[in-house]
């Protein structure tokens, strides 16, 4: 108890030492007090004992901040300055000769071209009114003409881009939600240059003239080419459908003119078809039996591009 009461007591100083002399560390500059040598022993070949000591110093180290030496620092300027006084501001006079710049609103002002030609300049030529195809940007629709006034409604002018509007259906339909039905009308139109164009479109609005207008829109995005012969007809038989509406197709001789019925006789005036037959079969629905005329004159297809896919003069398509 003597040796562990004496050890603990001088634990305040360790520092470390080996039996070699070259692998001394030492802590701190006081002297050893206390030394504890230890060794263990795992195998039967002895092992040098090695002495541990550890010392610590009661004396906390202080930091010392750096100063810098009063020679190294220039005070002249607040020698002759009192820092509590009004410190005056005196600007360095001009050099001789020297002109101060005229202020941003004094001198002439310049004209528009002379604004125009400086940011040109800057940021490149000015934009001319005109897109790339020509059309001229300020006029964003040439077919709508808005009339002034607060609250004025738009009004819209008849397309002039050789297309003709024929109108086949209006019909009145609802929507059945929260509050009750709303009311809106369909219009069903069919538009053709009668020239080999035609179209059909459809648009639902809540007044009649603004539904034609919207499926006139429509129609013109959906324009199809109708394959004619030189006698205004059909280069040969065709059928098509268009949910239960069937549609039948057969050329005709000249002079016989355009019979069929309903919405299939209007898509073939419209396409500019002289001499033809046709017939429903199946529904009534016009807007099904327009489409299914449309589907039946696509599968048309002309005599010279059947011989051109067969690698063969035309002629010899009869043969």
């Amino acid at each position: 108890m003597a040796a562990s009461s004496i050890a603990l007591s001088s634990f305040s100083s360790l520092s470390v030492r080996t039996s070699h002399p070259s692998s001394f560390f030492k802590v701190s500059s006081e002297p050893l007090t206390t030394n504890f040598a230890f060794s263990l022993v795992k195998t039967s070949k002895p092992i040098p004992s090695t002495t541990c000591s550890l010392s610590f110093s009661s004396k906390p180290h202080k930091i010392r901040p750096c100063q810098a030496k009063s020679n190294d620092i220039d005070t002249t300027f607040f020698d002759q300055v009192d820092p509590e006084g009004d410190i005056t501001f005196e600007p360095i006079e001009p050099p001789e000769g020297y002109v101060p710049p005229p202020a941003f609103d004094e001198g002439p002002s310049e004209t528009e071209d002379e604004i125009a030609a400086a940011y040109e300049e800057l940021y490149g030529p000015a934009y001319s009114g005109e897109s790339v195809l020509g059309s001229d940007i300020y006029v964003m629709n040439s077919k709508v003409k808005k009339t002034g006034g607060f609250g004025s409604k738009t009004k819209r002018e008849k397309v002039r881009d050789g297309f003709e509007e024929r109108v086949v259906q209006v019909r009145r339909v609802t929507k059945v939600v929260k509050g009750g039905k709303q009311l809106h009308f369909r219009a069903i139109v069919v538009v053709g240059d009668k020239q080999g164009q035609v179209g059909v479109g459809v648009g639902k609005a809540k007044e009649v003239i603004a539904a034609v207008q919207k499926s006139a829109t429509n129609a013109r995005r959906n324009l199809i080419t109708v394959p004619m012969t030189k006698y205004k007809t059909f280069p040969h038989r065709s059928d098509g459908d268009f949910g239960a509406a069937k549609v039948m197709l057969r050329p005709a001789s000249p002079g016989t003119g355009v019979i069929a019925g309903g919405a299939v006789r209007i898509v073939l005036e419209m396409a500019g078809v002289e001499n033809a037959l046709g017939k429903q079969l199946g529904s009534k629905n016009a807007l099904n039996n327009a489409r299914a005329t449309v589907v039946a004159v696509q599968k048309m297809r002309q005599f010279r591009d059947v011989a051109r896919e067969r690698g063969i003069p035309m002629e010899e398509l009869w043969k």
